[in-house]
């Protein structure tokens, strides 16, 4: 059976105050009625108080972006092992705004990845397309080119590791959402690209999130689609109760 998440990306959002403000109002809530596994990303800046924080919640952390290299002359970047050291479990690679802004390749995600996996994260491999692609029709075939050069290196075990998070990029932040039509027919054709190229056992292992624009009043129908088995939330997740009804949208 396929792990059903919920996972928040703060973004660059939450001083350390904020951050821990954030985590102890989403500790108060009771997420064991839902069948779900909670992860937050806050900045790399709040990880480790964070993670002391946590307690005995079941709440697990993620990076928002990891350096592919060990270490070394790379100012301003994290290492995969400076993150191991301070509790993450997760990491977020290839989110669109990374793609977009900081010009991250598709080659470079790659080796993003394997850095990741060699030290034993789970990975939250983001995915979509531009709003030109969508109206142009591209769609499946950006989602399909990402996952051959972004993942297609990993074997069949690896993958194991991998969560892939699809992000239409004309839907997060702009209050655009794909319908629940829309995000079924996509996530039903990744998992048929991850059958054809590995087997139908990992297409069907593997969690696939819905990434645009997810709030309390359109996660359950979302959620309810067969291929949907979560969502990685960007604004909602910086309001606990906002956040808390999206994982109990399950």
């Amino acid at each position: 059976m396929r792990t059903q998440i919920v996972a928040g990306n703060w973004k660059m959002n939450c001083n350390l105050d904020e951050s821990l403000h954030l985590l102890n109002a989403l500790k108060l809530k009771d997420f064991s009625k839902a069948d779900v596994e909670v992860v937050i990303a806050p900045p790399f800046t709040n990880l480790y108080p964070i993670h002391q924080n946590l307690n005995d919640s079941s709440i697990k952390i993620s990076a928002q972006n990891i350096n592919e290299n060990e270490e070394g002359a790379y100012t301003g970047e994290i290492s995969p092992d400076m993150l191991k050291s301070v509790g993450v479990e997760y990491v977020i690679i290839g989110h669109s705004e990374r793609r977009a802004i900081y010009n991250e390749s598709d080659e470079l995600l790659a080796k993003k990845v394997t850095a990741a996996l060699k030290h034993d994260f789970k990975i939250m491999f983001c995915i979509g397309e531009m709003l030109d692609q969508r109206k142009a029709d591209k769609h499946f075939d950006v989602v399909k080119e990402q996952l051959e050069k972004g993942l297609f290196h990993l074997s069949a075990s690896e993958m194991k590791q991998v969560v892939i998070a699809y992000e239409p990029v004309w839907a997060i932040g702009t209050g655009e959402t794909a319908s629940p039509e829309q995000a079924q027919d996509i996530h039903q054709y990744i998992r048929q690209v991850l059958a054809e190229q590995y087997n139908q056992d990992v297409a069907d292992q593997t969690s696939i999130l819905y990434g645009g624009s997810v709030k309390p009043n359109n996660a359950r129908e979302i959620f309810a689609k067969k291929d949907v088995d979560g969502g990685l939330i960007g604004g909602a997740s910086l309001d606990a109760d906002s956040f808390a009804e999206i994982v109990m949208s399950f």
